[in-house]
């Protein structure tokens, strides 16, 4: 702990792929500014952050200390979500989410019982010791689909064993494409990156179909339509073999399947790719030069990318134009995805614990809990949500809500304030926030890995994942291990201080390549077979536009929702609002067969035509009824059961009041 007026350090453990190293302003035992420390810092700090924080962290002591937090254990009182409770003690909450647990077990088996569990704001290991719990009893288990499933899978099909570059590489980059992703909003530290490129005479490129602050720097940006990333990769990759600019020799030292990737890609000259995609003959053209001819150059892959159901193929497609174009080997090279695999510094497997792990009942998609709220066989009797909200999380959000709402359901939440999904519980239990948590966080966006203990002591009764876990594990009679913390690690560290450099000279410190030295770029059929342009273009009826449902300035996922988004709008493009009859700051209805959202419409030209957003992370109360997540269907892709948010089509009309 720290004494009033000083500042102590900590780390950002949020879903976001920085992990900056932060300065936290303590008085009186309460959280007060935040910042960033730099990499001259007394304590070792994030050399990727260096220094500054998002907008989003700077306000998150408004969360610690939010009149919405959570002081004490709630127990419902009246119908579900009209937000009625009472306090209650711990000893009182315990025992009855104990007793109601062990009466569900004993009466309807271990699959009835759901824990829907993820991160939240808490550190890498916040879940290890309540999956242990679940996994002893025999529980259903929910596999983490909803983000970066189909991402990792296609990755691991395409360069198996192989690491992400790393972003401070770009430092040497003379080109960077950013594909499906949105630096300006998530991943801020990437951004001044990319602007050094520009400084230096090199080129950033953005594939999106939306006209972000990214893009609007950006040498080049190719709108594509959502869901035909795979048309422009494979026009790309016919386009190098056209003019003769695939790196033969890399390939055969590196890659199989080459000859079936290029049979494949014949097909989609640029003018098929320009008509599918929605964009200029010479945009994909341009974009094929720039991927050849300019070196070294990164490829930074977005998890946007991956979000509808040819998602593993697009990814696939993409990573596989830079194997035939040789853009590896060197510094500032290569291809920048998630670098978890590479930063497990503190990492506990949650079977790596107790010798009586037990045996998981069945598993659960997370994309699906509505359908699995309603529908599962065995049903659903008795859900456990830690570190999340999915009522403003998951698709199908109105059956997600129906689900929650059963009355011969029992639902516990824990969290730190009374989200969309807590209003909806029979017991809330408060949680402490990672700035009053020993916490470990492993950045996803580079190779750094930071752990502190906590700032301020717990705001009102409020406990850590570790700590409810153990609470429920000793009243059960189990043994969930013993407390993580922070597993001796202090402040932040560097977990590749060398950096990496994909397919590197032989010897290399930093190289690294797949096992056994080779990247595989044919595309099977199956779940990673490419669409035809006619079941493309079938996709994208003009009678619907696309709903793009992307990251907010103001929220992390949903968390700091509760602070309000502000003037929530859906952006249209002007031909689109046009047909629609629709003007600037009207009020319309987003509709499909799902549902409906109230909105105003902001027309601008920064989304593409035939496509719309609504921000995610959005509350229920804060959105007339319904948020985004009520109009996109609860699909999946065909590698790793993804979720498909890009799928949603949607139709605006103006609100008749």
């Amino acid at each position: 702990m720290t004494s009033p007026g000083e500042f102590a350090t900590s780390v950002c453990p949020l879903d976001c792929p920085d992990t900056c190293t932060l300065s936290v302003e303590v008085t009186d035992g309460r959280v007060g500014r935040l910042d960033g420390v730099g990499r001259d810092a007394p304590t070792p700090a994030n050399p990727f952050t260096d220094g500054w924080i998002c907008a989003k962290v700077r306000r998150f002591g408004r969360r610690v200390h939010s009149p919405e937090r959570i002081l004490t254990p709630l127990v419902r009182t009246g119908r579900r979500g009209d937000g009625a409770f009472r306090t209650a003690t711990w000893d009182e909450a315990v025992e009855l989410v104990a007793e109601r647990l062990t009466r569900t077990l004993d009466e309807h088996g271990g699959a009835a019982v759901v824990p829907y569990l993820y991160n939240s704001s808490a550190g890498s290991n916040s879940e290890v010791r309540t999956e242990r719990l679940f996994r002893a009893l025999g529980t259903s288990h929910v596999a983490h689909t909803i983000c970066a499933a189909t991402a990792g899978a296609a990755w691991d099909a395409t360069f198996p064993g192989m690491l992400s570059a790393d972003p401070l590489d770009l430092a040497s980059s003379q080109l960077v494409v950013v594909w499906g992703a949105n630096p300006s909003v998530s991943n801020t530290h990437l951004t001044p990156l990319l602007d050094d490129v520009t400084r230096r005479g090199g080129a950033v490129v953005v594939v999106d179909p939306r006209r972000t602050p990214t893009a609007d720097r950006a040498a080049l940006h190719v709108p594509v339509r959502p869901g035909t990333d795979v048309a422009l990769a494979l026009a790309a990759v016919a386009e190098l073999e056209r003019t003769g600019r695939v790196d033969r020799a890399f390939c055969d030292r590196h890659a199989d399947g080459v000859d079936a990737l290029l049979e494949v890609a014949r097909h989609w000259t640029p003018e098929v790719a320009a008509r599918v995609c929605g964009v200029e003959v010479d945009e994909v053209r341009r974009f094929a030069d720039l991927v050849a001819d300019v070196r070294p150059g990164v490829l930074r892959l977005g998890w946007g990318l991956e979000r509808n159901r040819h998602g593993g193929a697009a990814i696939r497609a993409a990573a596989a134009l830079w194997v035939v174009a040789g853009q590896f080997g060197v510094a500032g090279s290569g291809v920048l995805a998630s670098t978890s695999s590479g930063t497990a510094v503190g990492r506990v497997d949650p079977v790596d614990g107790p010798a009586d792990t037990g045996t998981w009942a069945r598993e659960l998609n997370m994309v699906r809990l509505g359908r699995d709220l309603l529908e599962a066989d065995p049903p659903v009797r008795f859900v456990f949500v830690q570190g999340a909200n999915p009522v403003a999380t998951a698709p199908d959000q109105h059956r997600v809500v129906a689900g929650l709402s059963r009355e011969d359901l029992f639902v516990v939440v824990h969290d730190q304030v009374l989200t969309d999904t807590a209003r909806l519980a029979d017991v809330v239990l408060p949680a402490t926030t990672h700035l009053e948590a020993d916490v470990v966080a492993e950045s996803y966006g580079s190779f750094s890995a930071g752990a502190a203990g906590a700032v301020v002591g717990p705001v009102g009764e409020s406990r850590s994942n570790d700590e409810l876990a153990s609470a429920l594990a000793d009243r059960l009679g189990l043994d969930v291990g013993p407390p993580l913390g922070t597993q001796g690690l202090t402040g932040t560290v560097a977990t590749r201080p060398e950096g990496t450099v994909q397919f590197g000279p032989e010897g290399h410190p930093a190289s690294t390549a797949p096992a056994g030295g080779r990247a595989h770029v044919a595309l099977p059929e199956g779940p990673y077979r490419v669409p035809s342009p006619a079941e493309l273009l079938g996709d994208l009826d003009d009678r619907w536009l696309t709903l793009l449902t992307p990251a907010s300035p103001r929220t992390i996922n949903s968390m700091l929702g509760e602070l309000g988004e502000g003037d929530l709008r859906v952006t249209v493009h002007p031909d689109d609002a046009a047909a629609a009859g629709v003007a600037d700051g009207d009020e319309v209805v987003v509709v499909n067969d799902l549902g409906e959202v109230r909105v105003r419409a902001r027309v601008a030209d920064s989304v593409r035509p035939g496509v719309c957003s609504i921000p995610k992370g959005t509350w229920i109360g804060h959105a007339a009824g319904a948020t985004a997540n009520a109009l996109i269907p609860d699909d999946v892709d065909p590698t790793a059961g993804g979720a498909c948010f890009n799928d949603a089509r949607v139709r605006i009309v103006r609100s008749d009041g």
